[in-house]
């Protein structure tokens, strides 16, 4: 039987990293935490369930859970953040798939996302597909910060898995807007970095286009007031990426250095 590895990284997740362990226990055969020195109890809480922890300085999304590969013992990994767990279903599709030696390179499932208290089943947040199992031999993180994103070796072509990974997004309204604030700030940088520049207008369509594509065409409002708030603040992160890339573009022009060396 092929054997797996599972990775985690994580930074004062002492909230969830148990529950993402315990899930991750049944069907893994080595669990492997990258920590960026928590302050809490985070890797006291792994390793008392098991989990190889190691640890180094936070260098960015992509670069942690590229980072954490080369720890693994084993070809085939699957990947979850530390406030993630695996459903039952997907518990037993993965060891289906193991007992008969992963005969794909690469898997996919869904992404089911808790929002204060509430399970959501609408809009751009389900489902919402991910590719978390492969062979790390023909598969690496790419994307663009803080928006990380499986990348393969061209023709590999994924299997989807059924169940869910369980995601406990926000406890609250509040946790949102302050996660957005963030996220926003990385993404800005990430474009500003690559030299993307977007349209002004950009500040103003995309926003708008992720509120209607969210609520309206898939389905958000059926969510009720938590599909409504959701839709809102995903259009708000977008409004906020995109103006921050222009400030950060017009303090170049100001003062190129200051900007480079921040």
């Amino acid at each position: 039987m092929e054997r797996l590895s599972a990775v985690v990284i994580t930074r004062n997740e002492e909230k969830n990293i148990g529950r993402c362990i315990d899930s991750l226990a049944r069907v893994a055969d080595e669990i492997v935490v990258l920590d960026s020195y928590s302050s809490d109890s985070t890797v006291a809480i792994a390793r008392s369930k098991g989990a190889v922890v190691k640890q180094c300085v936070f260098s960015g999304y992509i670069e942690q859970k590229n980072k954490v590969l080369e720890f693994t013992s084993n070809n085939f990994v699957i990947s979850l953040d530390a406030d993630e767990m695996l459903s039952e279903k997907l518990i037993h599709s993965i060891l289906a798939e193991k007992k008969n030696n992963f005969k794909y390179d690469a898997y996919f499932m869904n992404r089911y996302n808790r929002y204060c208290g509430k399970f959501i089943k609408h809009g751009l947040w389900y489902p919402n597909r991910k590719l978390r199992l492969f062979d790390k031999r023909i598969a690496w993180w790419g994307g663009m910060n803080p928006h990380d994103k499986i990348q393969l070796t061209p023709g590999i072509q994924p299997q989807f898995l059924k169940g869910d990974i369980i995601h406990y997004a926000y406890n609250s309204i509040h946790e949102h807007l302050q996660r957005n604030e963030e996220v926003s700030s990385i993404a800005a940088y990430s474009l500003f970095e690559a030299g993307i520049k977007k349209p002004w207008t950009k500040i103003f369509l995309s926003p708008a286009w992720s509120f209607v594509h969210g609520y309206f065409i898939r389905l958000g409002f059926l969510d009720g007031y938590y599909g409504f708030i959701i839709a809102k603040q995903t259009a708000r992160q977008s409004f906020l990426k995109y103006q921050k890339l222009r400030q950060l573009i017009k303090l170049q022009r100001k003062a190129p250095k200051l900007v480079m060396n921040n």
